[in-house]
């Protein structure tokens, strides 16, 4: 089993747009579905509610690892965290990258989530499964919010 997710697409807007999507907390929370409660600051953590139909009960909490304009936004959370009544605050989180690149007809963006070695065992598999799917609908999301 593969301890990451890698997700590349060619979006058809500029870097600058889409570093924007990506670390303005309000667009991040439009194509992502989720209120996130204020700005990302590297260092910090960020939370929010989803508003994905079906999860709507999950706090959405991420410790934002890395801003470094233009080319690299980094969180780290504990993923497919949805059960109310489990607590996570002892599993390692995973690390989520979107790296952006400057291509001929706007930006390739490629989304990583890795380490998931270190999710349990038990919960390792249904996290990938999960997440891996997660991330296809959300290069769909973002592409539709940038492309606009």
């Amino acid at each position: 089993m593969s301890d990451r997710i890698e997700k590349t697409i060619e979006l058809n807007a500029p870097v600058s747009r889409v570093w924007q999507a990506i670390t303005d907390h309000r667009e991040f929370g439009e194509w992502f579905r989720v209120r996130i409660d204020a700005p990302f600051v590297s260092g910090e953590v960020a939370t929010g509610q989803i508003t994905y139909p079906g999860y709507e009960h999950v706090r959405w909490t991420a410790t934002i690892k890395c801003m470094d304009e233009p080319t690299l936004f980094s969180f780290t959370w504990i993923p497919y965290a949805v059960d109310p009544d489990t607590d996570y605050s002892s599993e390692t989180p995973t690390l989520v990258e979107f790296r952006l690149e400057p291509t001929s007809k706007g930006t390739r963006l490629t989304i990583t989530e890795s380490g998931f070695d270190k999710v349990p065992e038990y919960r390792r598999a249904e996290a990938l499964r999960m997440n891996e799917g997660g991330w296809a609908e959300q290069v769909k999301n973002i592409k539709a919010h940038v492309e606009r």
